[in-house]
C-alpha cells in the first residue's frame, strides 16, 4: 500500500452493502417489481471515500468487514480503485436498502442495524490506526458505532491529530460526539436532527439553531450543521455562515451528507478558507442527490454547481 501526506483516511465502523431499488411506482402493502437494482459498497465511510476518489483525491477506507457481504464490500471498493484496510470480523456486514419511487420522486431508506464487534477486533483496529493515522494530514471519521462499542472511540484519537498536525472532520452524534467535544481543534459535522438529539433539546427556531451551532464548535475548530435542501449553518467560534445549496432535481439524498464531508475535506486540503470549502461541499451533496446511488456523483456536475452555492455571514 502506497502512502502520501495528502491521503485522506476515511474511518467508519458500520459500513454496509447498499441495495438501491428503483420502481416506476411503489405501493405499500402490495407486490412491487423493481425496474432496476444495484448493489455496492456503502455506509458513511465508503461513501466518503468514493466521492473523494471521484474528486481526484487519494482516500483510504478503514473499518470492519465480515462475512460474504464484507467480502463483497471490499471487492467493490477495489474495483472502484479505492484503497482499503478493513479488519475482518465475525459479524456479517449489514445490508441497507434504498427504495426509489419515480412516481412520487421519493427515496425511502431501510436500515439494518450493525451487530456487535468482538473486543479483539477493536484492539486490532486500534493497532492499525496507530500506524496509519500519522501518515495522513486529513482524517474523516464518520458514522454511528456498533452496539457495545467504546463511546470514546472517535475522541481518543483527537490528541494524536493535534500532535500530528492533522485536520480531523468528525461526522458523529450523541455520546461519541459529546465525548469528543471535550477536545479542541476538530471540525464537527452533523445534521439538525442529530444536533437536537445530541443536545437533548428542540432546535425549532433560527436563533436556537445558531446558538446550538456555536455551542458545539470546538475551540480552534469548526461546527457544521446540515439541513438538506435548506442548506447548512457553520461556525468557527468567531463567525457564523449560512449556506444556501444549489437547486437540483433530487433522485435520492442518501449519501449526500457523506458527499458533503468529502467535498469539505478536498476544499480545505486545497487551502481554501472554510466558506469556499463549504460551497464545494454543498455542490458535492447536491450532485450526489442527483443520482440514485449513495456516494456517487459526476465531477462535472460538482464543477457546474459550485458557483450556485451561496455562503454568507450572518
Amino acid at each position: 500500500m502506497k502512502y502520501n501526506p495528502d491521503m485522506i483516511l476515511c474511518l467508519g465502523t458500520t459500513p454496509t452493502v447498499q441495495r438501491s431499488m428503483t420502481f416506476e411506482r411503489f405501493e405499500v402493502d402490495a407486490v412491487n417489481r423493481s425496474a432496476q437494482v444495484q448493489e455496492y459498497a456503502s455506509g458513511k465511510s465508503p461513501n466518503v471515500a468514493r466521492v473523494l476518489k471521484a474528486l481526484g483525491a487519494d482516500p483510504l477506507a478503514v473499518g470492519f468487514a465480515g462475512g460474504d457481504r464484507g467480502r463483497f464490500l471490499l471487492d467493490d471498493l477495489k474495483q472502484a480503485g479505492i484503497q482499503s484496510d478493513f479488519v475482518t470480523v465475525a459479524a456479517a456486514t449489514r445490508l441497507c436498502t434504498t427504495i426509489i419511487d419515480n412516481a412520487t420522486g421519493t427515496a425511502t431508506e431501510l436500515v439494518e442495524e450493525s451487530l456487535p464487534i468482538e473486543p479483539a477486533a477493536w484492539d486490532e483496529l486500534d493497532r492499525r490506526l496507530r500506524a496509519l493515522l500519522p501518515k495522513s494530514r486529513t482524517w474523516i471519521f464518520s458514522g454511528s458505532l456498533p452496539p457495545g462499542a467504546p463511546q470514546d472511540f472517535y475522541a481518543r484519537w483527537l490528541p494524536l491529530a493535534r500532535d500530528c498536525g492533522a485536520r480531523l472532520i468528525l461526522d458523529a452524534r450523541g455520546e461519541p460526539l459529546r465525548v469528543a467535544m471535550r477536545y479542541p481543534g476538530f471540525i464537527a459535522k452533523l445534521n439538525r436532527d442529530e444536533l437536537a438529539a445530541t443536545l437533548d433539546r428542540p432546535l425549532d427556531t433560527p436563533d436556537a439553531l445558531r446558538e446550538a451551532t456555536r455551542e458545539i464548535t470546538p475551540e480552534g475548530g469548526a461546527a457544521i450543521v446540515t439541513m438538506g435542501a435548506q442548506g447548512a449553518l457553520a461556525s468557527d467560534g468567531k463567525h457564523v455562515w449560512r449556506l444556501t445549496p444549489p437547486k437540483v432535481k433530487a433522485v435520492s439524498a442518501v449519501g449526500s451528507g457523506d458527499a458533503f464531508a468529502a467535498g469539505l475535506a478536498v476544499g480545505l486540503l486545497r487551502g481554501q478558507p472554510l466558506p469556499e470549502s463549504l460551497a464545494l461541499a454543498s455542490a458535492c451533496g447536491a450532485a450526489n442527490a442527483m443520482t440514485a446511488l449513495a456516494g456517487h456523483l459526476d465531477p462535472q456536475n460538482v464543477e457546474r454547481l459550485v458557483s450556485d452555492a451561496v455562503v454568507r455571514a450572518i
